[in-house]
């Protein structure tokens, strides 16, 4: 694990090391500037362990650049400028493991299959996931992906698109999203045909991963992945095989959000549209559960 020398006339330096995986210490790896030497915990696979060394050779060598891409959007006294920085570096390293061209022709040869992706680069299922979501180089672009990261709760930890899909901004995601689906068959890759508001179809990939700290009765965490494209794209996805890309009326209807979702009608509404006034009438009931006034019964 070397560093180019960067001397005067191009004379090489000793760069940081990798020190071998380590009985866990509580840290999933740990750089010391001092003694150059990365340190990485034996709990980390062999590609885990490669995006760790990617993303502190990324800090290392281009911080600078790393940081004013940071400060585009966030304080550099914030609390939350290291964290941009991390992300940018996590970008990078992405790139760097997974180089652009080499990454898009394998994901055309196997028509963008997620779990042969993973075999072949050798990383895990968000990390390709991720990857494939930034593929939109001019003159080589891949598919544009929307990419997800959600918990049980509705919390949506990373997101990024290259759609036009909308993510929800005031609270929670639609509960008919394939995404929450993917919760009860952990490592099943479950496909969905869903249709917004406006009428735009999407065609949705979704599973769940977990991750273990390793010791029993350690807590561990839960994620379910999802990566979805409009639905004129989806033909060029294996996952579309067997599926009526044309009949939108076998789409299934989401939202952005039971607070801002367009869908009067929903009877998966949690709460109350907003800035619509509600049709109560204690002596009638309907299937919705928050009726508006002006809406078609239900």
């Amino acid at each position: 694990w070397q560093v180019p020398g960067r001397g005067d006339r191009g004379a090489s330096r000793t760069g940081p090391r990798a020190a071998p995986p380590r009985p866990d210490t509580g840290r999933l790896h740990h750089y010391d500037p001092d003694a150059r030497v990365l340190y990485l915990s034996s709990r980390l696979r062999p590609g885990q362990q490669a995006f760790r060394m990617a993303t502190q050779l990324a800090l290392l060598e281009h911080g600078a650049e790393i940081a004013q891409l940071a400060s585009e959007d966030y304080d550099e006294g914030s609390a939350v400028w290291p964290l941009a920085r991390i992300g940018v570096a996590n970008y990078v390293a992405g790139a760097l493991i997974l180089p652009y061209r080499a990454f898009h022709t394998a994901a055309e040869e196997v028509r963008y299959d997620i779990e042969r992706l993973t075999d072949r680069f050798g990383l895990g299922y968000e990390t390709v996931c991720h990857r494939l979501s930034t593929l939109q180089r001019p003159r080589l672009r891949g598919v544009p992906f929307s990419f997800v990261r959600v918990d049980r709760a509705g919390n949506m930890s990373k997101r990024q698109s290259a759609t036009g899909f909308h993510f929800s901004r005031a609270g929670g995601t639609c509960p008919l999203w394939n995404v929450y689906e993917a919760f009860a068959a952990p490592g099943r890759i479950h496909v969905q045909i869903a249709a917004m508001p406006d009428g735009q179809r999407y065609l949705w990939t979704a599973r769940a991963v977990t991750r273990h700290r390793g010791g029993w009765g350690e807590p561990g965490k839960t994620f379910a992945i999802g990566l979805g494209c409009e639905i004129r794209h989806a033909g060029r996805l294996v996952y579309s095989d067997g599926l009526d890309l044309d009949n939108a009326s076998a789409a299934t209807p989401i939202g952005m959000g039971c607070r801002i979702c367009e869908r009067l009608d929903c009877p998966q509404r949690a709460v109350p549209p907003l800035g619509q006034p509600l049709a109560v009438d204690e002596n009638t009931s309907t299937f919705v559960p928050y009726p508006v006034r002006g809406a078609p019964p239900a």
